[in-house]
């Protein structure tokens, strides 16, 4: 092939890449503007329900190009934990039309963008299997939106940590201006719990029937299995202990977080160690 001809061959449009550097510029820059203490954090206008979504729309056609590729499904680490990231930063989206959270909305941008980082610079690897199942997408859609639910509920445990910490102080931190009030991030709290509890169990069943579908057993003994079940056992355990003796405080807290540790551990952290520490 000549010189000529070369040139001659069409190039792949510029305007993918263009897409992925605005919607990181529109998470980051969004996630500056609402930062605690910064303009956005406060604003109960119409801008903090409607401003994340300018990145939102283009990073879920980002994770529609990426995990549903011509060559079939992919899920693994990267692109899962972006998926995450998106549908986080849908439901504060839709929760900020009831409740006043821009002041939390930083914090959710600035993990939705850093996902996207990975996912865009990480491999897809290999596609799964099975995905022609009849079970296999409505478990893998109710697996992300329990993930996601359980995620924000991870993190308002930690912002309820922070705030108690400095509850008594004169000048609380800068990072935890424009945050909404302790009882209101209590009841954001368990509000998502439930949510993510009963999505959680919808998981777990439909994973039960797709072994059963796949592998002709309802339980296939690994650790997917084992740290989905004790995340199930946990959240449970801390919703029951809620609606008989009050849990609240420091012991939500520890329990949400032993929870959402365990379901990190069932899914994303085997694949971070397959995939990133060890290269498979």
């Amino acid at each position: 092939m000549n010189e000529l001809d070369s040139r001659s061959l069409p190039h792949p449009p510029p305007w993918p890449a263009m897409l992925e550097a605005l919607c990181l510029i529109a998470y980051f820059g969004l996630a500056a503007w609402y930062w605690p203490g910064n303009p956005g954090c406060c604003r109960t206008d119409w801008a903090p329900r409607l401003l994340p979504l300018l990145p939102l729309i283009p990073h879920l056609w980002l994770l529609h190009r990426d995990m549903l590729g011509a060559d079939g499904i992919h899920l693994g680490f990267a692109v899962s934990l972006s998926a995450v990231s998106a549908l986080t930063v849908l439901t504060y989206a839709t929760a900020a039309w009831r409740y006043h959270i821009a002041g939390m909305l930083g914090f959710v941008l600035l993990f939705a963008g850093g996902s996207l980082i990975l996912q865009l610079a990480m491999p897809l690897g290999v596609p799964v299997q099975h995905t022609e199942a009849p079970l296999f997408r409505p478990h893998l859609l109710v697996a992300f939106a329990a993930y996601s639910l359980l995620s924000i509920a991870a993190l308002h445990a930690v912002l309820i940590a922070l705030a108690e910490k400095h509850l008594h102080k004169a000048v609380p931190p800068k990072m935890l201006a424009g945050l909404p009030p302790l009882l209101t991030l209590e009841k954001l709290l368990f509000r998502m719990i439930q949510a993510g509890f009963a999505l959680l169990t919808m998981t777990v069943l439909s994973g039960i029937g797709f072994s059963e579908e796949v592998f002709g057993k309802a339980f296939t003994l690994n650790h997917k299995t084992v740290f989905g079940l004790i995340a199930w056992i946990l959240f449970a355990a801390l919703l029951l202990g809620r609606y008989r003796y009050g849990w609240r405080g420091r012991t939500a807290i520890y329990w949400t977080l032993a929870g959402f540790s365990s379901l990190v551990l069932a899914y994303a952290g085997v694949k971070f160690v397959m995939e990133v520490l060890i290269g498979r």
